[in-house]
Formats: structure tokens, C-alpha cells, sequence
């Protein structure tokens, strides 16, 4: 997710280590609110067998979904060693590139399962902080009214060091993740050793005796149950930054055994104390110890809320390239490190979602009943996807693909209905986050086709119109001229207004195309295509995978050696400025129309996602109905 990238060549130890602070922050804090809600809905008797029952559906549905689903088979689904949705959606897309109703239909839900990320990335801070403050209230009742002030001012802090870059503080997100992963196996096994009759829960007896005999309240409580895998997804997001041997070995290594324990020792506490149901995190900790806690919970909570505050700029800048968003405004906060970036539109936008999310639902009980609906789809969009990158892309025969993902595909279908009962209790707060990121990113797509159909439409034949041009050349200035078109072959409206307006033609002239594959990287030797048009003019393809960063200058120093000759001091970039305006009976309804009208004119400048020179950029705007 773009937060403690580490060099492939660092040692085997470091990349555990940091896999342990960015990979598992959000699964890890799960321990602070997921048995507690399982017996708060009411739905469960509070018996010593129910206890047992619920225990061993936790600890399966850990073993069945993170440790074989993720860890075992999703994390082999590597593109170019990158993973997460977008990277999923791009295998699955080109396994079956050669069937185009399917491959639009995948894409379709692939974004979609995108957009719910976003749902997600509002409710997992709001849910992990507000409760980590709330063992405020568990110190001491007179503290309750501090927890959602509290909760607002630690979230406040956090978006706002998001643009100096989390490069520093970053190193100590591995240590003291570990600390956390420490301190509550520590307080598990201090009730587990009271009574180890616990340890039979781990038998899945005790979870198929539970579902047989009460078959009603397991698929209700499963909606609680999901909390404890949550964060899930983002084991395959950060493959492309520890590699899958530390993610593997942090998982079965620290992470599942510490949270085990906790929650057995939660489950021990329960049966020794039911009045503990309350909040049996906190409740298993000594009195001496419950601050401290309180404190190294809220920062496991705000490690937890960073990994996926940067995955969102991550995600947000791969869809950007993909083009289902405009361009927007990325910031770079290491010189080292490509990959930590700002993007102020998505941070301040999630902090504001973030924030209505905890003034509305104001406890993490309520927030419990938003969770879960997102996570859940995400995770059935990814089993999905799978199957048709391990049918299509892998070969594997049919009825192993579906023997492998089906299994999947029920537990994740199962876990999703169950969520859907809390549709009206606020499942209904992630998910209309999504469906609004859904319809502007369809919306661009739409609306940038048409743009472009309308562009290519109206546009003239680039080589037939060189040829008219130089029969009666106009004057040649010397220097460089760069065009930027969407379509290889066509004039560019900026070269039309130039000549129209200033008479003159450059010395040496380059038509250049960018292009964004479904693809994470290409590398420099596949970047650029050029092709001479004579009369020193070259038509120039750019070809960028969507993690690449588009730096348009670099790029076209890669063909100084083909024959043409660039010079930084004498290059201008002549860029379109279109005003798009909306018409009656266009290609997409009015009020999308105007929408993307919209979109287009906030969309960030072309010149900045570039890279380009600022002080060598010239822009020549025109209207254009769609």
C-alpha cells in the first residue's frame, strides 16, 4: 500500500518485520471489538457450549480464510509480483481478453469491488480508533464523554502528517505492531492458563455442533463473526512490498497464534465472568495495566487506519492510470521512494467521511453493523476473480477451478448475507460510499469515450495533413515542440491553434500518445514507440502499466538515441485545454453529463501528471459538445 516499501534485497527478518506493522495493523486490532459483538447482538445464549462453539467458528474462519484462501492460494495470483483487486481485475481481464462480454463484465465488477474499498477505508479507522478510546470508559465512566472528542482529535492528527510523508514514522509501525501482537497474546494466555479446558475450541467440532444446532443464529452472528477477518484483503494489496514469503511467515510466525490466544482468552474470561461481555478486551487486563493498553491500543489503531489511508492513495492513483477517474493531484513525500504518496482530494475526503461516520453512529457497536458488507463483497469479488485467472489465465481443468474457489465462493457468499441483515442498521453507510465512487468512475469512462469518439470524429488525418502543410511550409522557429493527442494519427487541436494563431512550426516536432495498460509495470525498454512522419516530425507511443509513475520528459530521453534530438532548454509541450459542454440527447443521460462536464473541468493538470517543466508548458483550450 505504498507505506514502508522495503527494498526486495533487505533482509528476510526486516521484511517480516514491517509485513507484521502495514500488513496485519488492521486484522490485528479486530481482537478490541469482534467477540464483543458476537455477544452483544443478544442473539447468542450466554452458555459455556455457546462459548466453545463461537470460539472454534472464529478460529476456523481465520484458518479457512485468511490462512488457505489469502495465504495460500490468492497470494500465488501475483501480476508482476504485484497483488490486491486492481492487480487481480488485470489477470483476470487479459486471462480472457479473447471473450469481450466476459472481460467487460469482470472489469465492470472489478471496479465496482474497487469502489467498495473506499466504503471500507471510512469505516475501518472510524471503527479501530473509536474502539481503542473507548477502554477510556473501562478505566473509568467519567472518561465517556471524552472517547468521541478523543477519537476525533487522534483521526484529525492523523490525516493531517499524511502530507509530510509517513516515511519516518514508518519504521517504527513494524516494532510497535509487535509489541501489540505481544501484549495480547500475553493477556490471552493469562486467562487461557486459568482454564485450559478453553483450548478444545480449537477442535471443529465445536464449530459444527454450534451450526447444526442452532443453524438461525450462526448465520446471524456470522455478521459479527467477519469482524475477525477483516483487513483480510490487505494481505494480497502489499504483496508487491514484502514479497509473499515475510507476509506468509508473519502470518503462521506472530500474527495467528497472538490472536488466538486473545480471543480463547477472551472466550475464558467469558465463562469465568459474563459480566465481562461488556467489553472483554479491556476487562481482561489488570487495573494497572488498562491505560498503558488503552495507549498502545490507539496506536495499533492509527497504524491500522495509515496502511489503508495510503492504500486508498495507492488504489486511487492505479485507477486514475487506468483512466476510470480524472486526474487528480499526487504528491511524492520521499525522494527515495516512489511509492509513499499524498493525494489531498483522497485524504481529505475520507477524513470528512471518517468523521460523519463517528458523530453519526458515535460507538464502535454501531459502527459494528456498517462493517462487514464491503469487506465481505470485496472478498467475494476476489474469490470471483480468481476463478476465471486460474480457469483462463493458468489452465487449471474446470472442476479444480471450481473445487478450489467454490468452497470460497460459499463461506464468503455466506458471510455476505449474513451482512446483509445489517443493510438497514448501517450496512447501508459503506455501501452508498461505494456506489457514488462506482457511478463517477463509470461515469469518466463513459464519458471520456464519447470525448474521445466526438475528438476523433471531428480530428484530421495527421500524415495527409503534414503533407498539405509542407507544400507551402510556414516558418520554422528552432527548438522542440511536443503534442500531446489522445489519438496516434490525428492532429492535435493545440498544433491547430498554434499555426492558426502564431504562424510558425517548430524545427522538430513530436505527436506523443500516452497509453495506461492493465498491467502493474513496463519497463523502459518496452516505453516508447516512435515512428518518423518526415520533415523532422515523429509520432511517439507511450506505454505505462499502472503503478508506473508518467514522467513524459523522462520518458522521451529514451529516443534521443533513434534520431531525434532533444534539448530540456528548447522543448516546449503544447497541451488542449477542453471545455466539454453538455447537449440534449448526448451519449449518456443529462445529469451524467453534466457530471462529468464537471469532473473534466476539476480534474487536475495534465501538465503536473505528467511531470512536465511548468515554465515550458503551453495550453490552447477549445469547447467540445458531447
Amino acid at each position: 500500500m505504498g507505506l514502508v516499501v522495503q527494498n526486495s534485497k533487505s533482509p528476510l527478518a526486516a521484511l517480516t518485520l514491517g509485513a507484521i506493522g502495514v500488513v496485519y495493523g488492521d486484522i490485528g486490532t479486530s481482537v478490541l471489538y469482534a467477540v464483543k459483538e458476537v455477544f452483544a447482538g443478544g442473539h447468542v445464549p450466554f452458555t459455556p457450549d455457546n462459548v466453545y462453539g463461537v470460539l472454534s467458528i472464529f478460529f476456523w474462519t481465520l484458518t479457512v480464510i485468511v490462512s488457505i484462501k489469502y495465504v495460500v492460494l490468492v497470494l500465488r495470483a501475483d501480476n508482476n509480483g504485484e497483488g490486491g483487486l486492481i492487480a487481480m481485475l488485470a489477470l483476470a481481464s487479459q486471462a480472457v481478453k479473447d471473450k469481450p462480454r466476459l472481460r467487460q463484465a469482470l472489469l465492470g465488477i472489478g471496479i465496482f469491488g474497487t469502489s467498495m474499498f473506499y466504503g471500507d477505508g471510512v469505516i475501518t479507522p472510524a471503527i479501530s480508533v473509536l474502539s481503542a478510546v473507548e477502554g477510556l470508559d473501562v478505566v473509568s465512566p467519567t472518561f465517556g464523554q471524552a472517547v468521541i472528542p478523543l477519537t476525533l482529535a487522534v483521526l484529525l492528527g492523523l490525516f493531517i502528517v499524511q502530507k509530510r510523508g509517513t516515511g519516518g514514522i514508518g519504521r517504527f509501525f513494524g516494532p510497535v505492531t509487535l509489541v501489540w501482537f505481544f501484549s495480547i497474546a500475553v493477556l490471552g494466555i493469562s486467562h487461557i492458563v486459568r482454564h485450559p479446558e478453553i483450548l478444545k475450541a480449537l477442535s471443529p467440532y465445536y464449530a459444527l455442533r454450534f451450526m447444526w444446532l442452532q443453524p438461525g443464529t450462526t448465520f446471524i452472528i456470522l455478521g459479527a463473526v467477519v469482524l475477525c477477518v477483516t483487513g483480510a484483503e490487505a494481505l494480497y494489496a502489499d504483496l508487491g512490498h514484502f514479497g509473499k514469503k515475510p507476509i506468509r511467515l508473519a502470518w503462521f510466525g506472530a500474527v495467528m497464534p497472538a490472536l488466538t490466544l486473545n480471543y480463547f482468552g477472551q472466550g475464558a474470561l467469558l465463562i469465568a465472568r459474563p459480566e465481562a461481555v461488556k467489553n472483554p478486551f479491556y476487562m481482561m487486563a489488570p487495573d494497572w495495566a488498562l491505560l498503558p493498553l488503552v495507549i498502545l491500543a490507539t496506536m495499533a489503531t492509527v497504524i491500522a487506519s495509515q496502511a489503508l489511508i495510503t492504500g486508498a492513495f495507492s488504489v486511487t492513483k492505479q485507477v486514475v492510470q487506468l483512466g476510470y477517474l480524472p486526474r487528480l493531484n499526487v504528491q511524492h513525500t520521499s525522494v527515495r521512494d516512489t511509492g509513499q504518496i499524498y493525494v489531498p482530494a483522497v485524504n481529505w475526503g475520507l477524513f470528512v467521511a471518517i468523521v460523519v461516520a463517528v458523530v453519526m453512529f458515535r460507538s464502535s457497536s454501531n459502527l459494528a453493523a456498517a462493517y462487514g458488507i464491503a469487506v465481505t463483497l470485496d472478498m467475494l469479488i476476489t474469490t470471483t476473480l480468481t476463478f476465471f485467472v486460474i480457469r483462463y489465465g493458468w489452465g487449471y481443468p474446470l472442476a479444480l477451478c471450481i473445487a478450489a474457489t467454490g468452497c470460497f465462493f460459499v463461506v464468503d457468499l455466506a458471510f455476505f448475507a449474513s451482512n446483509l441483515l445489517k443493510l438497514l442498521e448501517g450496512g447501508w453507510f459503506p455501501l452508498m460510499i461505494g456506489c457514488c465512487i462506482f457511478t463517477l468512475m463509470i461515469t469518466w469512462k463513459r464519458g471520456r469515450a464519447i470525448l474521445n469518439e466526438k475528438l476523433q470524429h471531428d480530428s484530421l488525418d495527421l500524415r495527409s495533413f503534414l503533407e498539405s502543410v509542407f507544400q507551402q511550409p510556414p516558418v520554422r522557429v528552432p527548438g522542440t515542440a511536443v503534442f500531446l493527442t489522445a489519438q496516434p494519427g490525428t492532429v492535435p487541436n493545440a498544433m491547430l491553434h498554434n499555426l492558426k494563431h502564431n504562424k510558425v512550426l517548430h524545427e522538430h516536432n513530436l505527436f506523443v500518445t500516452v497509453r495506461s495498460h492493465e498491467v502493474p509495470w513496463i519497463g523502459l525498454d518496452k516505453r516508447a514507440e516512435i515512428e518518423s512522419l518526415g520533415h523532422d516530425c515523429w509520432q511517439v507511443v507511450l506505454h505505462y502499466g499502472f503503478k508506473n509513475d508518467q514522467d513524459l520528459p523522462r520518458a522521451l530521453e529514451l529516443i534521443r538515441a533513434r534520431g531525434c534530438e532533444l534539448e530540456p532548454m528548447t522543448t516546449s509541450y503544447f497541451l488542449s485545454r477542453d471545455v466539454v459542454v453538455p447537449t440534449i440527447g448526448g451519449g449518456m443521460a443529462g445529469w451524467r453529463e453534466k457530471l462529468f462536464a464537471q469532473m473534466h473541468h476539476n480534474a487536475g493538470a495534465a501538465a503536473e501528471f505528467l511531470n512536465l517543466p511548468s515554465n515550458s508548458v503551453v495550453e490552447l483550450g477549445s469547447k467540445v459538445e458531447i
